[in-house]
């Protein structure tokens, strides 16, 4: 017989987090506390409009996937509410049902359906009845246990866990469950599925440890859900076992899932980049209540390697499509670029928990990068189609899909858009960091006085920024306010790309009028005061155009260009261009002009420069045609209007170009 719901006998703490804990008084965590997305409503005409289509489109057609895919019928079958065998192709399909949860919670938190609510009330009573007694859940192995074990996924094995460090995803799929478990719990205030994580995790607890079963995750992510579940019941097993499925993995085990080196003596991104980023996103929580040096010492190296060597200019991830991950350094192909979704976004939770951990801006840095370019042209604009790569370059063979058999990206994204609002503030003590310029209503805690926040931006379109600042009573604190790299002549930390000149037009900063002049400490500009009611910061950050070129070991991009305009990579695509894109050359001396156009692609601001078409002459040298004007659109936007050409790095013509002129031989 399946249990549904036991009753959950552990305190629950008063602050229950989403991607921190929000109790910013604690010792035993980050230093710097994110403020979560409940306490920030986005105003903005940039963001909110998404996040209400991923709670209008995304979030419901993904459920239908689950449904007509059989991902759902999988938990009735093990539950004993349908009779079958497993009718999906992974076994970590269990998890797409998961994560779809927990975007949902998320969503409810702003937008109330109780429809919804009712849906998932229901499907959490399926999970839980397709648990088994002893808590132990994986509906592609209780499910062929019902048929004498046939049916059971190649990649596992009749034992429980014992495949677990190569593919059976069994305690991939829990880190998703006690996930969203917690989210859920947020959202409603109801335990159903808190409680089934529990007793989940109660079972990961009672086998795993240093005298009982030694197995790693081959695909990381129960370690942050652990975490999570630690924060929420203040068990502080759960916390224990994150660090020891951390601390048993490698060495001598496989470079693809990094466990060829213990963690702490790893140095170099490597691998599947998914698995990578939740493992340095698990590996920063334990840095960080555990203060463990070790630990911030490697990701932090890692982050690096990272950064310096292996990221592409849209902030993607993960150069090679065979291990869905890391090249060796600088090897950075544009049109075979894998880019995945899901690793652009553990690459925002990394950056995120690094930030907390060091309070440096050149973490948000990434973040920002990542999340308006590669993460962002996961979805399209009408949130009903998916990216799993994401390539800077395409001939036209690349298109977004409905759904995929293996589903990953488009839950990831249905659960990580809804909270985006919480990667706007965070808190220390008397300091207020301000990350992403994005308008919204907020309110939350300051050095014990509830402060409300009024930020309007009409990012990432233009610079100018204000902020209001409203305390119950008049308050002395420091408002953190980050400088975005891109402001300051700085394409990227390090030295991988870069712009190819200096722009001296400054950002300017004011309160209530008057020019504040502060050098930025960590990427911060400090203001320290005392605040009162109705005070205004008024910002205005340079947004021009700039020419981006990478370092010279990058080998495709030698003679190329691209073009960036505040956080926004842009690209030549097809519809914009009459032209052969990838025979393209722009001119290297070009000047460039900007527009917003309202009516393409729901309002976009597009750049205009000038260029060459060319062509191959008889004796295979280039030639260059007639002059033309180039249109270029946001990287993130591309592939909205169907398959076709497009390309971000783009070659120059000019004097040292080898070009020949029109009509020479």
């Amino acid at each position: 017989m399946r249990i549904s719901v036991v009753l959950f006998n552990a305190v629950i703490t008063a602050s229950i987090i989403l991607q921190g804990c929000t109790d910013n008084t604690s010792s035993n965590d980050y230093p710097i506390q994110p403020v979560p997305f409940t306490s920030v409503k986005l105003t903005d005409n940039f963001w909110a409009p998404r996040i209400k289509k991923n709670a209008t489109v995304t979030i419901p057609i993904a459920f239908s996937y689950c449904e007509s895919t059989g991902r759902v019928k999988n938990f009735e079958i093990a539950g004993g509410l349908d009779t079958g065998r497993f009718q999906t192709i992974y076994p970590f399909d269990d998890s797409d049902v998961f994560k779809i949860i927990e975007g949902a919670s998320f969503s409810l938190q702003t937008f109330p359906d109780p429809e919804l609510e009712a849906y998932l009330d229901t499907l959490i009573y399926k999970i839980g009845m397709a648990q088994e007694d002893d808590g132990y859940l994986y509906t592609n192995r209780t499910i062929a246990e019902m048929h004498g074990g046939k049916g059971l996924h190649k990649w596992a094995s009749p034992n429980r866990w014992e495949l677990d460090s190569i593919l059976s995803h069994e305690l991939y799929n829990l880190g998703h469950l006690y996930e969203a478990a917690v989210a859920y719990f947020q959202a409603t205030g109801k335990k159903t599925l808190l409680d089934i994580a529990v007793r989940s995790a109660d079972l990961v607890s009672k086998d795993f440890g240093r005298d009982k079963i030694r197995v790693y995750p081959g695909h990381q992510v129960i370690e942050m859900g652990l975490v999570k579940l630690y924060r929420t019941t203040g068990e502080s097993k759960y916390l224990d076992l994150a660090k020891f499925f951390l601390d048993i993995r490698g060495p001598k085990g496989e470079q693809y899932n990094q466990a060829h080196k213990k963690v702490v003596d790893q140095t170099e991104a490597v691998g599947h980049s998914v698995r990578a980023t939740y493992m340095y996103s698990g590996m920063a929580d334990i840095a960080a209540i555990k203060k463990d040096s070790a630990y911030l010492k490697a990701i932090t190296k890692i982050w690096e390697d990272i950064v310096y060597k292996k990221i592409y200019i849209t902030g993607g991830i993960g150069a090679t499509g065979g291990n869905e991950g890391f090249a060796d350094p600088f090897v950075l192909p544009n049109m075979t670029a894998y880019c995945e979704t899901c690793a652009s976004i553990g690459n925002i939770f990394t950056n995120h928990r690094l930030f907390l951990l060091h309070g440096e801006s050149k973490y948000i840095d990434i973040l920002e990068k990542t999340l308006y370019n590669s993460m962002l042209s996961g979805v399209s604009l009408s949130a009903d189609r998916f990216f799993y790569p994401n390539p800077l370059e395409s001939e036209g063979q690349h298109k977004r899909s409905a759904w995929f058999g293996c589903a990953c990206c488009p839950s990831n994204i249905a659960r990580f858009v809804p909270a985006i609002p919480g990667y706007i503030y965070a808190v220390r003590d008397k300091e207020v960091y301000v990350n992403l310029y994005i308008s919204n209503e907020a309110g939350f805690n300051v050095a014990g006085q509830n402060v409300q926040f009024s930020q309007n931006a009409n990012f990432p379109w233009d610079g100018k920024v204000g902020i209001t600042v409203n305390p119950q009573e008049d308050l002395k604190f420091s408002m953190m306010l980050r400088i975005p790299g891109w402001s300051v002549n700085e394409a990227i930390p390090g030295s991988l790309y870069r712009f190819t000149d200096t722009d001296d037009k400054e950002y300017k900063i004011l309160v209530n009028g008057n020019e504040v002049q502060s050098s930025p400490e960590n990427g911060y500009v400090r203001i320290t005061r005392k605040w009162t009611k109705g005070d205004m910061i008024e910002m205005e950050f340079p947004m021009p155009v700039r020419k981006v070129v990478a370092d010279d070991r990058v080998e495709e991009d030698r003679g190329r260009i691209a073009l960036q305009r505040g956080p926004l990579i842009y690209c030549a695509e097809w519809p914009d261009n009459n032209t052969d894109i990838l025979n393209l050359r722009i001119n290297g001396n070009a000047a460039f002009t900007t527009e917003f156009r309202p009516t393409l692609l729901e309002g976009t601001q597009i750049v205009k420069t000038t260029g060459y078409q060319t062509k191959k002459t008889t004796n295979g040298k280039l030639e260059i045609l007639s002059p033309e004007t180039i249109t270029l659109i946001p990287y993130a936007l591309w592939n909205n209007r169907g398959p076709g050409q497009m390309r971000i790095w783009l070659p120059v013509a000019g004097e040292d170009s080898g070009l020949l002129t029109s009509g020479s031989d």
